[in-house]
């Protein structure tokens, strides 16, 4: 079972881009899926969690209002829309999967490759 995440890049300030998190299988139908996010130097951040059965979501205070968490179960896929990015949010994107709905980096089971995600002035 596997996680692969998509979509970084390099993007002016104010600029969108939308992350992807495939999921090799719908073993993770009752899962949750987060996104996080680790800058140089810097530890693992929360950022956003969707719990893969009914959408609950939570998106951490830091980004709330900019960004959105999302998932399509058709397509075994997790979303984070990212919106009026700013160059704080330069970091490596990583999705994983959690048996509970968290935002605690320590209880993800599971973690795809990340992307990079660069934020210019």
């Amino acid at each position: 079972v596997q996680l692969q995440a998509s979509g970084g890049g390099l993007v002016q300030a104010g600029g969108s881009l939308r992350l992807s998190c495939a999921a090799s299988s719908s073993t993770f139908s009752n899962f949750a899926m987060g996104w996080f996010r680790q800058a140089p130097g810097k530890e693992r951040e929360f950022v956003a969690v969707v719990y893969w059965s009914d959408g609950t979501a939570y998106v951490a205070g830091s980004v709330k209002g900019r960004f959105t968490i999302s998932r399509d179960n058709a397509k075994n896929t997790a979303y984070l829309q990212m919106n009026n990015l700013k160059p704080e949010d330069t970091a490596v994107y990583y999705c994983g999967a959690a048996h509970k709905f968290t935002s605690w980096v320590d209880q993800y089971d599971y973690w795809g490759q990340g992307t990079k995600v660069t934020v210019s002035s």
